[in-house]
């Protein structure tokens, strides 16, 4: 090898490590923005573990007390946030009082997770909803964002995932709900307006029972048979940037008792027109149903032996 083919080869080569160093300390440089230190050094513990989740040591952070009023999504509200584990880490978005996953091939979340309380969801004259906006998260790249436009003369909502109605301690955990990333296409007129609200008023119930309640929702695209017999997986998609239009939607709810006993509830609902008389236990269905319709697992740190009671049955 004669030297200026060394000299170019060992340029490349130095780039290439330079590169792939300079990418570590970037990331190593955004973890400590925001983990606290203990966080920080079970990460560089694990370092060199294939696989090692980036996120997994938050759902260990020391929680929030329920009178803090976070404008920021602070460790210790993440770790509150995401007590019981993290569904998936793709996308993985804070905002200042709920935590998502962004879908940026069907612009809609994949999960969204919320904690709520009586004061998280009591009246507060401060927070004024109607002053909220729907916006575009700036942070999603272009390519995989979702507009105002695309829903516009659609026929479908803007549908929350995390609802308006559970961040009422602060007017800035209102209109972090509005992030057109918290949105998914959903029928208006006899869904969104009316069964899905009633599910949403029925989760915020909880919280006159449960001292603490831990919300994941998200959307679902399941198959259906045609007429030759087979299973299709078929959704629309909306706009000029192709919003997938779910077929359902899922919430899965975990309510942690005073005694720190656990109790989950989980529901399927189509994304159609559905009657006003017909009651909610209707779309009860078995936790790992919806898992594994959506590809993740909820509520993966939950102890078993503190789960007393699924869908209202013991277990």
């Amino acid at each position: 090898m004669n030297k200026r083919v060394a000299g170019t080869l060992f340029a490349v080569t130095s780039a290439a490590l330079g590169s792939y160093y300079y990418g570590g300390y970037q990331e190593r440089k955004k973890i400590s923005q925001l983990l606290p230190l203990q966080e920080i050094e079970l990460l560089h513990k694990h370092a060199q573990k294939p696989g090692f989740p980036l996120f997994a040591s938050v759902s260990a952070a020391v929680p929030a007390t329920t009178t803090d009023v976070n404008l920021t999504a602070t460790p210790s509200r993440v770790g509150e946030i995401m007590k019981y584990g993290f569904p998936s880490l793709d996308s993985v978005r804070s905002y200042s009082d709920f935590v998502l996953s962004y879908d940026r091939r069907n612009r809609v979340p994949s999960w969204v997770f919320e904690h709520i309380t009586a004061e998280s969801i009591a009246k507060n004259e401060a927070v004024d909803r109607s002053k909220c906006d729907f916006k575009v998260d700036e942070s999603i790249h272009p390519y995989f964002q979702s507009q105002n436009s695309d829903y516009r003369r659609s026929g479908f909502d803007r549908g929350h995932m995390a609802a308006a109605g559970n961040h009422k301690r602060h007017q800035k955990h209102c209109e972090d709900t509005f992030y057109l990333t918290n949105m998914a296409p959903q029928v208006g007129q006899g869904f969104n307006r009316d069964s899905w609200e009633r599910l949403e008023s029925y989760t915020r119930s909880l919280t006159k029972t449960y001292p603490n309640v831990y919300v994941c929702t998200g959307p679902l695209y399941l198959p259906k048979i045609e007429d030759d017999g087979k299973k299709y997986v078929k959704y629309q998609v909306i706009g000029n940037n192709n919003v997938a239009v779910p077929t359902h939607f899922y919430k899965v709810i975990v309510g942690e008792t005073a005694d720190n006993c656990l109790e989950m509830e989980a529901y399927v609902m189509p994304n159609q027109v559905i009657s006003d008389d017909t009651p909610l236990t209707v779309f009860q269905v078995p936790p790992e149903s919806v898992e594994r319709a959506a590809g993740l697992l909820f509520f993966d740190k939950v102890d078993k032996k503190k789960l007393k009671k699924i869908n209202g049955k013991k277990v």
